[in-house]
């Protein structure tokens, strides 16, 4: 007796090419999506997948190769076609209306009319109430979406496209900025969804979530399909070797360095409500950590080193002498480079060239009698662009085209260009593939190498422990763990992160935590 037929995939995209003019997209993009599963989609920057992404949303039409959704071949010319054939794409920074209540951005555009062809609120309210239920997540439905979470924004998106039953949902890198909580949430979600006999595609560069979460995984690169397989039948490995196209056996490069004098001092800095009493040193050629969980307050003392941010009390050092609290100028001046968490809008201007981003710390030296030339800015530039490989065709070519770990290594180029004797890197590869992470760690290694004192500031536990000399463990605004490279372990940082204690009267706060 013959068994079940087996239904086709939902979703199939076959040798699909796309291109802008000169610059190839996709030379052969390929995914198979099945119902009922949640399909990884990963490949460095560049590799073609947000361009795949686009033309299964309506974005760009394909240029060659089969599109199809059950069974039929199509091709969207709009995102409004994409969506009305049952297809959602939930990006990593939603775009709701801020003014507008939670269920208004639920029903926009299409809200149920009552008697008088007037829009039937209760009947919205109560629906999206029961979406909410059916996902399994309290959100009231009469606030504003102002103020709301990443982490609300999506499942409102979600939420959204479960209303318009749609079959199919891509979300696009939709937790790299969400805590730890946020995401076990937005994967219990996805779980239901799959369970619910929908199809998901789940981009991203975190492998520990690709494989906690994803039946099967696709590799991509260099707009090329590389490969698919069910995730228990591959490993991190194998997938980092497809991606790059050869053997990354050491993500973490770290060499050891000598270390010098103390070129950082950091010693009972306070920020009421923020951190407090934080004490800390970095010496030359020496790459120090904070780990620690999100909204432990770590950005936020790496902050108010820089200046950008106030402190309270306390004192910040360079090389033995008093910064000037407050003062980003006095901390360049002093031979601090700030690499910040969130490199498009605090790191780079997005809209001007490469040349102009890289000169930006060091225009007022580049100036002849109060004139700053293109010229001026390509020349001071083009050393470090070189230096860090930046991937572009012209130092004028605008920063907002470029890739995430194009513009990372922008930012970076930038601050190495003040030649600092102290750079704070604040989440230096978030949001970038694999192969660049490695070159950015590599950079790093170098630089302590060279000398230069390095505060690292990162949420992958495994990039700490490669990378950093001396760890130390932020929770709750406090210093609460100084581990040396030998003693931090991952059982020990997360202790330190977690584990609650109340010191005696009097007592140091910091609780010291060994392997």
């Amino acid at each position: 007796m013959p068994g079940p037929t087996k239904r086709p995939p939902v979703l199939v995209l076959r040798d699909v090419a796309k291109s802008f003019g000169p610059v190839v997209a996709l030379r052969s993009g390929s995914l198979s999506v099945d119902a009922g599963s949640i399909h990884g989609l990963v490949g460095e920057n560049g590799a073609g997948k947000s361009t795949l992404v686009k033309i299964v949303a309506g974005v760009h039409r394909r240029d060659s190769g089969t599109f199809e959704l059950d069974g039929a071949a199509v091709d969207f010319g709009s995102t409004a076609d994409s969506k009305a054939a049952g297809v959602a794409v939930i990006y990593q920074e939603p775009t709701l209306f801020p003014d507008l209540s939670v269920t208004e951005n639920i029903f926009m555009g299409r809200q149920p009319l009552g008697r008088g062809r007037r829009i039937d609120r209760a009947a919205m309210r109560t629906e999206a109430e029961s979406l909410f239920r059916r996902l399994g997540v309290m959100i009231d439905p009469r606030r504003p979406a102002r103020g709301l979470s990443i982490a609300d924004q999506q499942i409102i998106e979600i939420a959204k496209a479960i209303s318009l039953d749609a079959r199919v949902l891509v979300m696009d890198e939709p937790t790299a900025a969400l805590s730890g909580v946020e995401v076990d949430r937005l994967f219990a979600v996805a779980r239901s969804l799959r369970d619910e006999g929908r199809a998901l595609v789940f981009i991203s560069h975190r492998f520990d979530e690709v494989f906690d979460l994803c039946d099967t995984v696709t590799v991509m690169r260099d707009g090329d399909y590389v490969s698919t397989d069910a995730t228990a039948d591959t490993s991190v490995e194998q997938i980092v070797a497809r991606m790059v196209g050869r053997e990354v056996s050491d993500l973490f490069p770290k060499v050891d360095a000598t270390v010098g004098d103390v070129v950082l001092e950091v010693e009972g800095l306070t920020s009421v409500g923020t951190f407090h009493d934080v004490t800390f040193s970095v010496r030359a050629g020496e790459i120090v950590g904070l780990a620690g969980l999100v909204g432990a307050g770590r950005s936020e003392i790496a902050r108010a080193v820089f200046g950008v941010d106030r402190y309270d009390a306390g004192h910040v050092r360079i090389a033995g002498r008093d910064l000037r609290a407050h003062n980003p100028r006095a901390a360049i001046r002093a031979g601090i480079g700030f690499v910040p968490e969130d490199r498009r809008k605090q790191g780079l201007v997005v809209d001007s060239s490469v040349a102009r981003n890289v000169a930006g710390a060091i225009r007022g030296g580049l100036a002849r009698a109060g004139v700053l030339t293109s010229r001026a800015e390509t020349r001071a530039a083009g050393p470090w662009a070189a230096r860090l490989e930046v991937k572009t065709n012209a130092l004028d070519m605008t920063a907002a085209t470029m890739s995430g770990g194009n513009q990372q290594k922008v930012v970076l180029a930038k601050w190495l260009a003040t030649n600092p004797r102290l750079l704070i890197v604040d989440e230096p590869t978030r949001g970038i593939d694999v192969g660049t992470k490695a070159e950015v760690h590599r950079l790093l290694s170098d630089l302590a190498g060279q000398g230069m004192a390095i505060l690292m500031i990162s949420s992958e536990l495994p990039e700490v422990l490669g990378m950093a000399d001396r760890v130390l463990v932020v929770r709750e605004g406090r210093i609460t763990a100084e581990l040396d490279r030998d003693s931090a372990t991952p059982e020990a940082v997360m202790h330190a992160a977690t584990v609650t204690t109340v010191p005696a009267a009097g007592a140091d706060t910091r609780t010291e935590v060994t392997a």
